[in-house]
This record gives C-alpha cells, sequence and structure tokens, in this order.
C-alpha cells in the first residue's frame, strides 16, 4: 500500500505511536492505520486510562531518533489533552510533542495527513449484517438486490475473494455452488422474475436455522418414575423409557408416538427431577435442567417414526454457558471455516408432561444437536467415502491413542462407560478392535520419514489441520491433544489397510473463555497454540514437528482471526453471537428456575472468570486469542 501526497514523499504506512504503553504497544512501536483512501487513515482501539501518542509516516526501534521529518504533533509545545468528538489540527514537528488522551472503552481514531486533521470519536459497531437475516441474492451485503450485486458475483466468479457470508448470499440456487446459474437468477429477478425460495428437507429441515422449533415430549408416569429410578440406580444409565414427541416448526407439526427417551450427558449428567430416591410429585415438581436423547425408531422401526429421515434428536441445556452461545458458535464456526465433520445444531425450545400433570413444563432453550451414529455417517458417505466402516466414540481422558491396551470396548447397550467405544459394525469388533491397535502402534512406532509418508495417506492432512485450528482458537482445552478427550474417529475401511482415518470434534461447551488448569492448560485464550497439550497424545504433535505441516496449521489458525474471513475476528463473531441472543433472549426464563437469563461470563468454575464475549476491553476473548494467534511465526 504505497501513501503518495504532495506534502509527503512515498510512504509504505501511516502508524499511530505511543510514549507510554498502549494496550500491547511499547515505547517506540507503533500500530498501522487502515488506509481510508484520500490521505485518511483510522485506527480502532481500546483504551483504559492515559495515553500519550503521534502519528508518523515511519517507525524506529527508539523514540529519540524517531523520524522527525515526518512526525506530526499538537500545534504549540508539549502534549495537548483532547476529548472525543473534536477535530484538532495539526502540524508536522521535529520536537517531541503529543496528544494526551483519557478514555475507558473503544475509540476511533482518524488521522488526515493532507490537511493534518485529527479527531477521535467513540467507537461504533459496524452495521455487520444479523447473520440469522442473510439474504440471498443480496451479495454485497448492503440489504437490496441491484445491479451492483451482478457485479460484485461477476468478481467472485472471476477469483475474487469472498468470505462464509458473501458465499452464502452468492447461492440463490441453493446447489451449495457458486457457479453462472447464481448470477443468472439474479438478471432474472432483476427483470422482473422470483428469487427462489430454498427447499428444506430431512436433516436440512430439522436443523435449520431460520426458525425456532419446538420439541414437546410426553411421558406416562409410570415410565417417567422408571427414569427416575435408573438414573438413581446408575447416574450414567443408558436406558430408554417409552415416550410420545411432538415437533413442531414453521406451522408444522409431527407427533411421533412410542419414541426412546433417555438421560444423556457425561459430568454434566443429572437428575430432571427432585432428588434421589423420590418419585414425580406432580404438580409440585422440583424441575432440573438435564441432557435428553430421543431416539424416535427405539420401539417402532418404519418411516412414519422419524421427523423426515431424521431417527434421533440430542437435547443439551447449556450447563456451563451462561452466554448461551458457545457450542453453538464452535459448531457454526467448523462449518464456517469448511470443517464438514462438524455436527449440525440449532436451537430449540423444549417442554415435558408427564401424564396426570395439570401442564406442560417449560424447560427453555435447548440445543438441539445431530448425534453421530450411522445416519451421520450416512448423510456424509459420499465425503467419507463409505458409510460402513468403524466409528469409535473417545473419552475419559483416557484415549490419548497412545495405549493398545488401553480400556477398548464395543456399544452393547449396557451403562459402561469406555475409553474407546465402537459405535457401528459391533459385530465385528475384534476386526475393528485390531484395525484401531494397529493405528496405535504406527503413531507410535513409525520413524519421522516413515509417519511424514504414513499419515498423508491414511488422512485428509489439510481437513485435520484445519479441524485443529478450529479447536485451538476457540479454546477447546477438554481436548484430545491435551486431556485425551471429546472426540469420534472414523475408519472408513475395515482392513488394517487401506482406509480413511477421519478425526470428528465433539462437544464444545468448555470453550470461547471458560478454560481451566488441565494438564499442560493454565489459559485457553493466552495458551500457545504450537503448545497446546500433552505431547504424549501423540496424533497432533508429531505431525507438527514437519515444517510444512506446522506452516498450513499456523496459516488456518491466522485465517481464523482475520478479518476478512468473517470466522471469529471480535466484530463478526460478535454479530452472530448477539444475533443468537436476540433471537432466543424472551424464551430463556424457565419452569427449572434455573439459567434464566443471560449473562456475558464463561463458567463459575473456570481459572479466568475475566473473560468477556461482548465487552470490548483487554479481557475479550477474541481480541485475547488473536493476539495469541497473530503472536506466531
Amino acid at each position: 500500500m504505497m501513501l503518495v501526497l504532495a506534502t509527503l514523499p512515498a510512504r509504505a504506512a501511516m502508524y499511530m505511536v505511543g510514549n507510554h504503553p498502549f494496550g500491547d504497544w511499547n515505547p517506540g512501536n507503533g500500530v498501522e492505520m487502515t488506509n481510508e483512501g484520500n490521505g485518511t487513515y483510522t485506527l480502532t482501539t481500546a483504551i483504559n486510562g492515559t495515553v500519550w501518542f503521534v502519528f508518523a509516516d515511519g517507525l524506529s526501534s527508539d523514540w529519540n531518533v524517531f523520524n522527525a521529518n515526518y512526525r506530526y504533533g499538537p500545534s504549540s509545545g508539549g502534549s495537548q489533552e483532547v476529548t472525543t468528538g473534536n477535530v484538532y489540527h495539526t502540524q508536522k514537528s521535529n520536537n517531541n510533542h503529543s496528544y494526551k488522551f483519557t478514555g475507558n472503552g473503544e475509540y476511533t481514531f482518524t488521522f488526515n495527513t493532507g490537511a493534518l486533521t485529527f479527531s477521535i470519536e467513540e467507537y461504533q459497531e459496524p452495521p455487520l449484517p444479523d447473520p440469522t437475516m442473510l439474504r440471498v441474492g443480496d451479495v454485497n451485503g448492503d440489504n437490496e438486490i441491484t445491479i451492483a450485486d451482478v457485479n460484485a458475483i461477476i468478481e467472485i466468479l472471476l477469483g475474487g475473494f469472498a468470505n462464509y457470508d458473501k458465499r452464502h448470499r452468492s447461492d440463490t440456487n441453493y446447489d451449495g455452488e457458486i457457479s453462472i446459474s447464481d448470477l443468472n437468477v439474479i438478471v432474472n429477478y432483476l427483470l422482473g422474475g422470483d428469487m427462489p425460495e430454498p427447499v428444506k428437507e430431512g436433516y436440512d429441515y430439522v436443523w435449520d436455522d431460520s426458525a425456532l422449533p419446538e420439541v414437546h415430549i410426553s411421558v406416562s408416569l409410570n415410565e417417567w418414575n422408571r427414569l427416575l429410578a435408573l438414573y438413581d440406580a446408575n447416574a450414567f444409565t443408558t436406558q430408554y423409557v417409552k415416550a410420545t414427541a411432538t415437533f413442531v416448526k414453521q406451522g408444522e407439526t409431527t407427533v411421533i408416538d412410542n419414541v426412546g427417551l433417555r438421560i444423556k450427558g457425561n459430568t454434566s449428567r443429572r437428575r430432571p427431577e427432585g432428588w434421589y430416591g423420590q418419585m414425580h410429585q406432580r404438580d409440585n415438581t422440583d424441575w432440573h435442567h438435564a441432557h435428553f436423547g430421543l431416539n424416535l425408531r427405539k420401539y417402532v422401526d418404519d418411516e412414519a417414526h422419524t421427523i423426515q429421515g431424521v431417527r434421533k434428536l440430542h437435547l443439551k441445556w447449556f450447563k456451563d454457558d451462561p452466554a448461551y452461545v458457545r457450542e453453538m458458535f464452535c459448531y457454526e464456526l467448523f462449518r464456517r471455516a469448511g470443517v464438514w465433520t462438524a455436527i449440525r445444531d440449532n436451537y430449540c425450545r423444549l417442554w415435558l408432561h408427564v401424564e396426570g400433570d395439570s401442564k406442560e413444563a417449560y424447560y427453555g432453550v435447548y440445543e438441539l444437536m445431530e448425534p453421530i451414529d450411522k445416519r451421520y455417517l450416512k448423510d456424509r458417505k459420499t465425503r467419507f467415502g463409505a458409510s460402513d466402516g468403524y466409528l469409535w466414540k473417545c473419552r475419559n481422558s483416557a484415549a490419548g491413542l497412545n495405549n493398545p491396551n488401553g480400556d477398548i470396548s464395543y456399544d452393547d447397550d449396557t451403562d459402561d462407560r469406555h475409553a474407546y467405544t465402537l459405535e457401528t459394525q459391533t459385530d465385528e469388533f475384534e476386526q475393528a478392535r485390531a484395525q484401531l491397535v494397529d493405528f496405535m502402534g504406527k503413531l507410535s512406532s513409525l520413524n519421522d520419514n516413515e509417519f511424514y509418508n504414513w499419515i498423508q495417506q491414511v488422512t485428509d492432512i489439510d481437513l485435520l489441520l484445519k479441524t485443529y485450528a478450529v479447536n485451538v482458537a476457540v479454546g477447546m482445552w477438554d481436548d484430545y491433544w491435551n486431556n485425551a478427550n471429546n472426540y469420534y474417529i472414523y475408519f472408513n475401511g475395515t482392513k488394517l489397510t487401506g482406509y480413511k482415518f477421519f478425526f470428528i470434534p465433539f462437544d464444545y461447551d468448555n470453550t470461547l473463555g471458560t478454560s481451566l488448569r488441565c494438564g499442560v492448560q493454565d489459559d485457553a485464550g493466552r495458551q500457545n497454540p504450537l503448545n497446546w497439550g500433552n505431547n504424549n497424545n501423540r496424533l497432533i504433535a508429531r505431525i507438527l514437528k514437519f515444517s510444512d505441516f506446522k506452516a498450513k496449521y499456523v496459516a488456518y489458525l491466522k485465517e481464523m482471526v482475520d478479518a476478512k474471513n468473517a470466522y471469529m475476528d471480535r466484530a463478526s463473531a460478535q454479530a452472530r453471537i448477539r444475533a443468537w441472543q436476540r433471537m432466543i433472549e424472551p424464551y430463556v426464563d424457565n419452569d427449572t428456575g434455573e439459567d434464566t437469563a443471560i449473562e456475558d461470563k464463561p463458567a463459575p468454575w473456570g481459572n479466568h472468570s475475566e473473560y468477556k464475549l461482548l465487552k470490548n476491553n483487554a479481557d475479550n476473548f477474541f481480541t485475547v486469542k488473536a493476539a495469541a494467534i497473530n503472536a506466531l511465526q
């Protein structure tokens, strides 16, 4: 970027420089301003206290030997105290003149090199589009469809950059690609035609986030009491009871009887009513938030016992997330970044009715999640290459892929919880176990050259590195690398060789500033992304030993925080979070009396309670994470 003005020689950039520590600045260093054209430069940054600064078109490591010929200070000697909302006329200065400013919040500094004027104003969030209201066809995001959108889509077709939101608005025929057909749709609309409406079916219907669905569960008194007794006998029960489920969305109602209902969760499992030994207390009920699973085909295996082909629903309460957004944000970010192995999820509202009660109990806003099972594999068969391989659930802080003699078992409908549980093809357990053990052995025993070639043969290395970049960017410490926990793996073949291995991310509520002293972790925001976990959990550690893989991983991390991508830079992340919270805020109050308000804070048991998502200060998680990532070389 070159600046050419009559008053200045050609320079690479304009900087704002502080002679006292200014955020992350050190004396004599500067932050490059954004070139707005016509000699106007801006910078938005947080200030908490008093700072002194000048503007300059060059930098030096030492303030005293700063490029004095082209430094801009106040028109009188010493420091000039300034406030927001005014314009200050400046002059080129060879003295140590500076501006003194005191503030608490975010401010935008504007400097014009031609007129030598300077102003400060309190920062206002840019008018980003509401992510829940992205209008397909409005390619440039100006809230209308015009010839400008034709030009914008032509630019994309010619190779121009388009972030996630822009690509979404460009796919006017809903085929998942941007092509000349999408351009033709816009042209047809401008000539008086109609914009096509998306057809939502099956998984796209259930997990379409344009509406907030309702889930109503009805259960007999005997079956509900049996569920409570099963929990009392074993809090980790996986046993089902019979219920009726009703799914309501956009005026359509689907009622399914004889479905399976069970309690779900790991360390977050709870009794959904009362305390140990109590049976249902009619119309005087002590309801508790709990995770539930619905298996619509548990007792009757036919198409009528599905929601447009969807057979299972997982309903998760926001136990560790007072902000009601963390897991929603993470899974959406995976999908936004092209990690297609991430599950689909959405918000819903949940009611529960026990036979004989005078009314339903409203459980509030829940997360509606896609299960990782055979149907999940079948829905992604083309990308996986096959859907009849071996799927493993990996957990219990014992799944480091480093112990062939570890706790390896299969899902046998008991309540046992293993480090590695085979979820598919359980009748081939010994063959599946041999494959997993062989994979672990190669992961540990191959020399570096052998490992480098082998890992590229058995997995999509780019997909794996991008998956882990998102994982680390959102601050997921309770994961494979650090804590040997919370993931699935899938082998798309059943032989010892010739398969592809896939890493499937799972369970992202302890993220975005919910931090804990665990493994090598102490601060999930500031932790070095290259030293994220226990290197005895070898998969990621071994991959990052190679410079080309490390470079890709770092590049993916930096993509996450680059504002042009609209992934998890602070402004675009906050826009999505605010949109979700606006949608659900009227509905979070509920009959359990728990989690009845949205709060911008991490889980109360974490070790960094200062992290915020929406407050723009030094403890904003997105700001902290961007600094940690951008410091990588």
